[in-house]
């Protein structure tokens, strides 16, 4: 379990720095081709380890469809959160991407039939609070209704990131329906081999909209972003070898430490108080569905025991 638990925390302290990588070139690279390194690069390491794990058979696939359908659905979410990362601080961003797993409990509910309880019903009313807190400051000035009308000027921008880091979550949310379809037949090999060459190829297509030729700098930080992504995978997927979904969840939220830490020290970022308070709120909300989630699979497991017992 304890593995499990680091395997977790190093998997959201390489995304950490991924996503400070894309915040460093996102101001002067094309989205489409920080999207495409972040996919073909980190091909490298993902190779290696289904070598080494002798995994490579097992990206074989007969849902071809679904595959595209949720590497799709994927890479519009990747295009979503890296905009915003170019436009947002990176607790920002981090803290708005934590309403994901809020959004994929009503998903779940209206697409999956899955049950929705009165404790998840609480924490996403819970977690939609938090997003207001976050967002309070650009309602209150109107900012928000004007970026939705028109758009323009620099405090706007900051608006749009956070428009898009929204977008991000709920899109992340239907790409996560869509590998609980998946994973009924495939290997987790296969959706993450398909996901990324799919989305790859889907960055490359990008190029006739005008990528940059990167300097040595950007380009070690486009590969970098690759390879972090990469190695964050592996070790998410690796996690969840050793612990239960639901004990090492909570450790996805290490992500806010390093990405304040990460903020601070090379970008000078740091939330304001309303989106502090906010992504605090998200945070214990989430905390509130990953409980009801333990205590669910704990009642399963009991009822799965029961029918053998009979």
């Amino acid at each position: 379990m304890l593995r499990g638990i680091l395997f977790k925390i190093i998997s959201a302290f390489c995304f950490t720095l991924m996503a400070a990588l894309i915040r460093w070139v996102g101001e002067d690279a094309p989205t489409g081709q920080i999207l495409f390194a972040r996919s073909f690069f980190a091909l490298l390491p993902l190779m290696l380890w289904l070598a080494a794990q002798r995994q490579i058979g097992a990206v074989r696939t007969s849902r071809l469809g679904g595959h595209v359908l949720r590497s799709s659905i994927g890479t519009v979410s990747m295009f979503c959160m890296f905009s915003a990362l170019s436009r947002l601080s990176l607790p920002d961003a981090t803290m708005i991407h934590y309403t994901s797993p809020l959004i994929t409990v009503l998903i779940a509910a209206a697409v999956l039939g899955e049950p929705l309880r009165l404790p998840r019903m609480v924490a996403v009313f819970l977690g939609l609070a938090g997003v207001a807190l976050m967002l309070w400051p650009h309602l209150a000035d109107g900012t928000l209704l004007r970026v939705l009308a028109s758009g323009g000027g620099e405090a706007d921008r900051v608006t749009e990131g956070m428009l898009f880091a929204l977008a991000g979550a709920f899109t992340t949310a239907c790409a996560m329906i869509q590998i609980r379809r998946l994973v009924q037949t495939e290997t987790t090999a296969s959706i993450v081999f398909w996901f990324t060459i799919i989305s790859a190829a889907i960055g490359l297509a990008t190029l006739p909209w005008g990528w940059v030729w990167p300097d040595p700098a950007m380009a070690a930080a486009l590969v970098a972003i690759g390879i972090f992504g990469g190695i964050g995978q592996i070790f998410l997927t690796s996690g969840y070898r050793y612990a239960e979904a639901s004990v090492i969840a909570p450790f996805e939220y290490t992500s806010l430490i390093w990405a304040l830490s990460i903020g601070w020290f090379a970008f000078s970022d740091l939330p304001d108080w309303f989106a502090l308070a906010g992504g605090i709120v998200v945070i214990l909300s989430g905390i509130l569905v990953i409980r009801d989630e333990r205590r669910r699979g704990i009642e399963r497991a009991r009822a799965r025991q029961a029918d053998t017992e009979v």
